[in-house]
């Protein structure tokens, strides 16, 4: 009796099967693709970018069979399509199980051509099954630029705001000789080049965003364009001489500015103008024993802002140095690190240190730091720091130190924070206890170029206007 009841079941099993491995035939099946275009940032011409994927979900019970996935531009096409791991422009009678998907990759390649703008590049893959065609869009936008691979200034060299500049290898300056960077150059380094200054380089950035000179890593696409650590940063050698930094963007770096050793004549090794240093992973500025000059200056989000060792002679004057704890930067050393010596086999090495910070904010946030100023002492060189009208956040007064009119503990109120968007704002709100506590410093204009009062101004870069 129990005979027709299996004969049932057996029959619904081998139904449920045939059916199962049979290809769903409708033109309005459950298709899922993931995404209708595929947008690349700026690539760089000859270089490529990386990969985009969309999914192809069959959300049906049965096999889905394309009859077709084609790149339109064929071979001739600036874009590469890869399927499941197989490159090619066009692929026949694929078929996705029930409830499965496929994986399409898309790359692009950008030929040179004589645009110095950017220029749109767009193609589509058409997608083909039971008598429905659709297309997923895709769209890049290429840049020509000059390209220089372990690139020696032998003589000095001025560069112009024509096309962007890539740095592949290494970029070294040698000495007393010169490279000049005029405003609106955009300077992209690959990841293992470092830009090493043995002479000089003179920036001649302006206020306007357009005219500031930018040096950052190369990956402009998602997610690689915010990566801190994207290419290792601007080092200064014993020889380097006379440097120049005017409204200057120095981003996404390993260490932003490293370097070392006195000027070999009277003036700053190192002078910054209006610049801004962010997302550096490890320092912002390392010096060691070298000398600097900075004024209205941003220093933000870096594992280190300010790491100045084995003494020097330093200046800051209305810079802004901060750092929120954020996706990419643990904020676990303090923003601002000063010393007369470094540890060579646990023995110190000390130096004279100058240092006055006049007019400046120094803040963290969302990290692991109670004190974002601290002062460090060793033996009996010269040791002479001052800190005049600024704001900080410091529990205790570091000792050693000269201090004059600095505002303890008191939120600066930057104008707009969110970590969430990697969206900094550091200009002052209305309410800012750092807004006219400053002395007057001889500095008329501020970061973006506005002017300042003679007395009483803002601290910080930014002033309230």
């Amino acid at each position: 009796m129990k005979t027709p009841g299996l004969l049932i079941l057996s029959l619904l099993i081998l139904l449920f099967s045939c059916r199962k491995d049979s290809f769903i035939t409708s033109p309005d099946a459950r298709v899922v693709i993931t995404a209708d275009t595929l947008k690349y940032d700026t690539v760089f011409v000859t270089t490529g970018s990386t990969y985009r994927l969309f999914k192809i979900i069959n959300e049906n019970n049965q096999k889905l069979l394309l009859s077709s996935l084609k790149l339109m531009g064929g071979a001739a096409s600036v874009f590469k399509m890869n399927v499941d791991g197989l490159p090619g422009t066009q692929f026949t009678n694929l078929e996705i199980e029930p409830n499965d998907s496929l994986y399409v990759f898309a790359q692009v390649n950008v030929n040179p051509n004589t645009a110095n703008l950017p220029f749109i590049l767009r193609d589509s893959i058409e997608i083909s099954y039971n008598g429905t065609k659709r297309l997923v869009q895709l769209e890049a936008w290429g840049q020509n630029a000059h390209f220089f691979r372990d690139k020696a200034v032998s003589a000095s060299e001025i560069w112009n705001n024509d096309l962007p500049y890539v740095i592949l290898g290494s970029l070294v300056i040698n000495a007393n000789q010169t490279l000049t960077i005029n405003k609106g150059c955009r300077i992209y380094v690959h990841a293992n080049a470092p830009i090493v200054v043995n002479g000089t380089i003179q920036v001649n950035g302006l206020k306007d965003t357009v005219d500031r000179v930018y040096f950052r890593g190369d990956r402009l696409d998602e997610p690689y364009k915010d990566y801190p650590a994207s290419w290792p940063g601007i080092f200064f050698q014993a020889s380097s001489k006379d440097n120049v930094f005017n409204y200057a963007v120095i981003k996404n770096a390993f260490q932003a500015i490293g370097i070392q050793e006195p000027s070999p004549n009277a003036n700053p090794k190192l002078t910054l103008n209006e610049c801004v240093i962010d997302n550096a992973y490890d320092a912002g500025i390392i010096a060691l024993n070298s000398s600097v000059r900075a004024r209205n200056c941003l220093i933000s989000n870096c594992g280190k802002n300010l790491f100045l060792a084995k003494g020097g002679d330093y200046q800051f004057t209305h810079c802004t140095v901060v750092t929120y704890a954020n996706r990419f930067i643990d904020h676990r050393d303090p923003v601002l690190i000063v010393s007369n010596f470094i540890n060579v086999n646990n023995s110190p090495v000390t130096a004279n240190l100058n240092a006055i910070f006049r007019n400046c904010i120094f803040w963290g946030e969302n990290g692991l730091v109670d004190n974002e100023v601290v002062v460090a002492k060793s033996g009996t060189t010269i040791f002479n720091v001052n800190f005049d009208y600024n704001l900080w956040k410091v529990q205790t007064t570091p000792a050693n130190i000269t201090s004059n009119q600095n505002i303890n503990n008191q939120s600066p109120q930057f104008d707009s924070i969110s970590t969430f968007n990697n969206y900094y704002n550091f200009r002052l709100k209305a309410s800012s206890p750092a807004i006219n506590k400053g002395t007057s410093a001889g500095v008329t204009i501020d970061l973006d170029g506005k002017p300042r009062p003679v007395g009483l101004p803002d601290l910080g870069c930014f002033e309230k206007q």
